[in-house]
């Protein structure tokens, strides 16, 4: 009987890890199948380019120079930096570096989402238009096709755009190269795949463009810990998608250490797992109640767990049937391995990684206890919203793209520490409180 029980249970199981490798398999294999490139546009649209900073001071300058040299005419984007509660220099550097500034302080509403609709109110006060808006973290850099892919695109009809975005520093550890390996995955073959079927590719909280209307339609409302995850919910419910644009990209410093990656990770973690309970029963009831791939599927992804979850429970799955001498289940967890570690290496295929990052995945049996230790930790408590910055290295580095995209060498330019006496305009710094200003209420 006992065994009967526990045959049963693990059979669960691992049809379950079936399923999951299955769903990630077919949209692999619709990776195959991607869309036709996007011919140039033939008009130039002005973008405002959004920076929500948090004490970035140590990062900021590799930005704000990278977007200097964008393949994009200099009058056709204006960049803003919002420093969000910032107690070091991240404000006067992105102001003698070319950006328009404007500091904001309020601890009663810390965030990135808070400081997005502070600063998107103040843009329109000052009366300036613009035909989109692209959001950047402050620790990044992007191709310099960037703006011309989002031109293109938006020409073509899209109304919401996200970038490739995985990592700057792939080499400088294990834990940066193997957070390389997921993004491969996670943020590359997937959109794609989704691409190819006409699904939504979802929003990763950088490198994202949005069209003005989408903008004014929607505002910025969203403050959980995910609040990118949550305004891709909102746009999926009222039937937009957003594009996957795998021609250009966005790299970003990533932790370095467990210690470092933690906070990131458990952040993540967090938000996405308010919104599976708060949002995702209602989306994945109307879409199928709607019959609507798109609501259906952008549910689903939600209910997805890291893969280091499916690994380790597959794991545990075919270790337990071979020492019970349970043949089915057996079998089961195997092909769902099978299937997870083809996903992986299917994304370090496409996007054309290098032999060290392969050899890197030595070290994915530590990375997946880690990451199944942190995931138990943070089921128990989801209910931080504060905005904490991740700890990362500070070194200026070159900035090389190390990940060509589909077989084309990446196009970063070289992005230098700033300088006294760099020749770019200064723009203005606005010392800004929120207090009385419209749209900023307390945050409860």
């Amino acid at each position: 009987m006992e065994l009967a029980a526990c045959s049963f249970v693990l059979t669960l199981v691992a049809a379950g890890l079936l399923f999951l490798a299955t769903y990630i398999g077919g949209l692999t294999v619709a990776a195959l199948f991607r869309p036709a490139c996007v011919p140039p546009a033939a008009a130039r649209r002005r973008f405002a380019i959004l920076v929500p900073a948090h004490n970035e001071q140590a990062l900021i300058s590799h930005l704000l120079s990278n977007l200097q040299q964008l393949d994009y005419p200099p009058h056709g984007f204006d960049t803003y930096v919002v420093a969000d509660n910032c107690d070091d220099r991240t404000a006067p550097l992105a102001c003698s570096l070319g950006a328009e500034v404007y500091e904001r302080f309020d601890r009663s509403a810390e965030g990135k989402g808070f400081a997005l609709r502070w600063l998107l109110e103040r843009i329109r006060e000052t009366g300036r238009t613009y035909d989109a808006f692209v959001v950047l973290d402050a620790d990044s850099i992007v191709a310099t096709n960037f703006l011309r892919s989002m031109n293109a695109r938006l020409e073509a009809g899209s109304q919401v755009i996200q970038a490739y975005y995985s990592v700057l520093n792939v080499a400088e550890s294990p834990v940066a190269t193997l957070r390389f390996v997921a993004l491969a995955a996670l943020h590359y073959v997937r959109p794609l795949g989704r691409s190819a079927l006409g699904l939504s590719c979802g929003l990763k909280g950088n490198g994202m463009c949005f069209a003005a209307a989408v903008l004014e339609q929607f505002s910025w409302q969203w403050f959980a810990l995910a609040e990118d995850v949550e305004f891709h919910l909102a746009l999926v419910e009222e039937g937009l998608r957003v594009d996957f644009a795998p021609e250009t990209s966005v790299l970003a410093d990533m932790p370095t250490t467990f210690r470092q990656a933690a906070t990131q990770n458990a952040r993540w973690e967090r938000g996405r797992l308010q919104l599976l309970r708060k949002v995702v029963p209602h989306l994945l009831i109307e879409g199928l109640r709607q019959r609507s791939l798109l609501r259906i599927d952008a549910a689903v992804e939600q209910c997805i767990p890291p893969l280091s979850i499916p690994f380790a429970l597959g794991g545990a799955c075919l270790g337990l049937s071979v020492a019970l001498g349970l043949t089915i289940p057996a079998i089961l967890a195997a092909v769902s391995l099978i299937g997870q570690v083809l996903y992986l290496l299917a994304g370090l295929r496409a996007v054309n990684a290098p032999l060290s990052v392969y050899l890197a995945l030595g070290h994915a049996p530590l990375y997946v206890a880690w990451k199944v230790r942190l995931y138990l930790q943070v089921l128990g408590s989801t209910q931080s919203t504060r905005w904490i910055r991740t700890a990362r290295g500070t070194a200026a580095r070159g900035c090389e793209s190390p990940i060509p995209v589909r077989g084309r060498p990446g196009t970063y330019p070289k992005a230098t520490a700033h300088q006294s006496g760099t020749a770019l305009e200064t723009k203005t710094l606005h010392r800004l409180s929120p207090a009385g200003v419209p749209g900023v209420e307390e945050h409860q």
